[in-house]
């Protein structure tokens, strides 16, 4: 029996231990308040690390026996171990983060080994483990306040898939990374809100669907962005499931997606992706983070 701890921290951190992919026990979150959104963004980055360290000894603890591997998910470009960018968590760009919770955690006596992933990879792990497809290609955009593109088995690389190049306009400036045209700056939750300064994002997809010009335009720009970047994935590694989650996923009309991939997707071989929509679900991202870390730890031994 293999025991892992989940732990992923976006706009709000939640924490689960497993046993053999299954959960036991209840999950850990923080902020109580899950309407609280703004929670994580002004604590500094040691603080995060204390917080996230006392979630995951509190179920190391609570455990029947030793915990094998701890698996850490967070937004942006992670690689072994450090947090190369994290531009929706600005303070822990830069961060050992595997090192730094190893320390904090030895000192609490946690010697477990700590894998840190993508946010979106540990959901599209999650995924492919709870439909028994660990050993097929598995892949996953997040739509909330940025946009995550996740992908499983991991392959080296950075697949910051939000920013994606779609438009050649240089008015599409929306990006909270600051890049031109990019798929984040049109889908984003922040950038709607930049964008329409009038509006909600929700109120704009409402006024969309009731036929107000402005924001139909819109919602078709956001549907044809999506398309281009999910045909840009499909024309580099070949078509399959693409499955869409997050904050904002009611925003998608799966039919509309369609219609504009298969404008852009034209050779035959390429034509037999599918799509689905999944329910937001935290169990999800944690059991990804689990699986990561126990394949981690399984590599490292081999």
């Amino acid at each position: 029996m293999t025991t892992a701890i989940g732990i992923v921290m976006t706009e709000h951190i939640v924490a689960g231990r497993f046993q053999d992919q299954r959960l036991t026990g209840r999950l850990l979150h923080y902020p109580t308040n899950t309407d609280e959104v703004h929670a994580l963004t002004a604590m500094p980055g040691s603080d995060l690390v204390n917080l996230l360290a006392t979630h995951i000894a509190s179920l190391a603890d609570s455990a029947e026996g030793p915990v094998d591997a701890i698996g850490v998910a967070v937004p942006g470009i992670i690689r072994y171990g450090i947090i190369e960018d994290s531009p929706n968590l600005p303070q822990i760009k830069g961060m050992r983060l595997a090192m730094e919770l190893t320390r904090v955690l030895s000192a609490r006596g946690n010697t477990a080994p700590v894998h840190v992933t993508n946010d979106a990879d540990a959901i599209a792990a999650g995924v492919a483990a709870t439909r028994g497809q660990l050993d097929k290609l598995t892949r996953v955009w997040t739509i909330g306040n940025g946009i995550g593109y996740g992908r499983w088995p991991y392959v080296e690389g950075v697949w910051e898939g939000g920013h994606i190049t779609v438009t050649l306009d240089p008015k599409e400036r929306f990006c909270g990374c600051g890049g031109l045209g990019h798929l984040e700056g049109i889908m984003g939750y922040r950038a709607m809100r930049m964008r329409f300064l009038d509006l909600e994002p929700e109120e704009v997809f409402l006024k969309g669907r009731q036929g107000d010009p402005r924001c139909k335009e819109f919602v078709d720009l956001w549907h044809r962005a999506l398309a281009a970047a999910t045909s840009s994935f499909i024309h580099l590694a070949g078509p399959g499931r693409f499955y869409f989650t997050g904050h904002n996923v009611e925003f998608l009309d799966l039919a509309l997606l369609r219609s504009h991939l298969e404008t852009m997707v034209k050779m035959s071989p390429l034509q037999s992706f599918s799509l689905e929509i999944l329910p937001l679900d935290d169990e999800i991202a944690l059991l990804g983070a689990s699986v990561s870390a126990i394949r981690a730890l399984t590599e490292r031994c081999a």
